[in-house]
C-alpha cells in the first residue's frame, strides 16, 4: 500500500503495460483514473481496477485539460501523472525514407505532444498542492539506435530530454518527474515491429535471460511515485534486464 490513497493519472491504461500500471496502482491502495482513447477498453480496465474512466485523446488539449478537470472534480487533487500513451504496437517497419509524413506527424502528436499536453493539464493542480509526480514512459531503443522505425526512435528520445526539462522547471514545485526506459516487454497487445527470432534474439542479448513481464516494469513506476523517491527528479531508469548499460 505503498500509494495509499494517492490520486493517479495513466493514460493509455487500456491495454498492455499501461493496463499493468493501474492494476498495480490499485494494489497499493491508489485512486486510479484511466485515461483511454478506447472506451470500451478504458471502461473494462477502470472497472477491473475499481477505478474511474475519462476517455482522453492526449494529442488534443481539450481533452487532456477536461481529463485534468475531471479528476479534481472527482478527487480533489492530483498526485500521479503517468505518460505511457503511445503508438507503437501497430507500426509497420520500415526504412525512414519510407516512412509517411502523415504517420511521422501523428505518432509525433501521441508520443512527444501527448507527453506535453496531459504534464501541462496536471500541473496546475500539483502545482497548488505543492506536490506531484509525472513518471514518462520512454523507451530502452533510444540506447539501442534501433532501425526501421526512426519516427518512433525520435519520439521516445524527446521524451526523454523533456523529462530533464521539466524536472528542472517543476522541482521548486515540489514536482518530481522521471523517466523509464523498458526493454522489450510482451503482454496482451499483438506487435508486428517484432518476429519470434527477434525476440529471442533480444532475450540473448540480455544480461538476465528470460523475457519481461509487466511486474518488472509496475514495481520501478511504483517506486517513483512513492515517498522513497522524494529526493530523485530528471533521472532516466532503465529497466531491460541488462541488455543495455546506462
Amino acid at each position: 500500500m505503498r500509494l495509499k490513497d494517492k490520486v493517479a493519472i495513466i493514460t493509455g491504461a487500456g491495454q498492455g503495460l499501461g493496463r499493468a500500471y493501474a492494476q498495480r496502482f490499485a494494489r497499493e491502495g491508489a485512486k486510479v483514473l484511466v485515461a483511454e482513447l478506447n472506451a470500451d477498453k478504458g471502461r473494462a480496465v477502470a472497472a477491473e481496477v475499481g477505478g474511474q474512466f475519462v476517455r482522453t485523446d492526449v494529442a488534443d488539449e481539450a481533452s487532456c485539460n477536461a481529463l485534468a478537470a475531471a479528476t479534481v472534480n472527482k478527487f480533489g487533487r492530483i498526485d500521479v501523472l503517468v505518460n505511457n500513451a503511445a503508438i507503437f504496437s501497430t507500426l509497420q517497419m520500415r526504412r525512414f525514407w519510407e516512412i509517411p509524413a502523415a504517420e511521422w506527424d501523428e505518432l509525433m502528436a501521441v508520443n512527444v505532444r501527448g507527453v506535453w499536453l496531459a504534464s501541462k493539464a496536471v500541473v496546475p493542480q500539483m502545482r497548488k498542492q505543492t506536490s506531484g509526480r509525472i513518471v514518462n514512459i520512454s523507451s530502452g531503443v533510444i540506447w539501442m539506435g534501433r532501425p526501421n522505425y526512426l519516427h518512433y526512435v525520435a519520439s521516445k528520445g524527446a521524451v526523454l530530454s523533456m523529462t530533464r526539462a521539466m524536472a528542472k522547471e517543476l522541482g521548486e514545485f515540489g514536482i518530481n518527474v522521471n523517466c523509464i526506459t523498458p526493454g522489450p516487454v510482451y503482454t496482451e497487445v499483438p506487435r508486428a515491429t517484432i518476429t519470434p527470432q527477434q525476440r529471442e534474439a533480444m532475450i540473448g542479448a540480455q544480461s538476465i535471460k528470460r523475457a519481461a513481464g509487466t511486474q518488472d516494469l509496475e514495481g520501478t513506476v511504483v517506486f517513483l511515485c512513492s515517498d522513497d523517491a522524494d529526493f530523485i527528479t530528471g533521472q532516466t531508469i532503465n529497466v531491460d534486464g541488462g541488455m543495455n548499460f546506462h
